[in-house]
């Protein structure tokens, strides 16, 4: 992976209303662009969280009584964070491992581009 590409971080969790994002008990989606159009997502869920979902599972049947739990692109972290979810986003790609872990999506239209960053895109004029 080219780790001198600009990226762009969309965070689920910024789309929601204030004091609905606790870092410490939350799931939520993260979407990586990369300059050249190509985009990525995972879903983060932090430790606590499975728990939380194990609980709530266990009380309304799902997931065959909380005795299990998967979801795509699963990604466990300590605190969901911006901060943090930008530290393990740059550690991944630094050690070759953001491809294993984000799976990569179709790539930006150009109808798209004012959803980002003007200039953004290398393609752009």
């Amino acid at each position: 992976m080219n780790k001198t590409r600009n990226k762009h971080i969309w965070i689920e969790a910024e789309e929601w209303a204030e004091g609905e994002w606790n870092i410490e008990d939350t799931n939520l989606d993260v979407i990586v662009t990369f300059s050249d159009r190509s985009k990525y997502i995972a879903s983060f869920f932090t430790y606590k969280n499975i728990q939380s979902l194990r609980e709530k599972n266990k009380l309304t049947g799902e997931w065959l009584s909380g005795t299990y739990f998967c979801a795509s692109d699963m990604v466990l972290i300590d605190t969901a964070s911006r901060e943090r979810i930008y530290e393990l986003i740059d550690y991944l790609i630094e050690h070759d491992e953001f491809e294993s872990v984000f799976t990569q999506t179709s790539d930006v239209d150009s109808e798209n581009d004012y959803l980002y960053p003007k200039g953004f895109f290398k393609d752009c004029r």
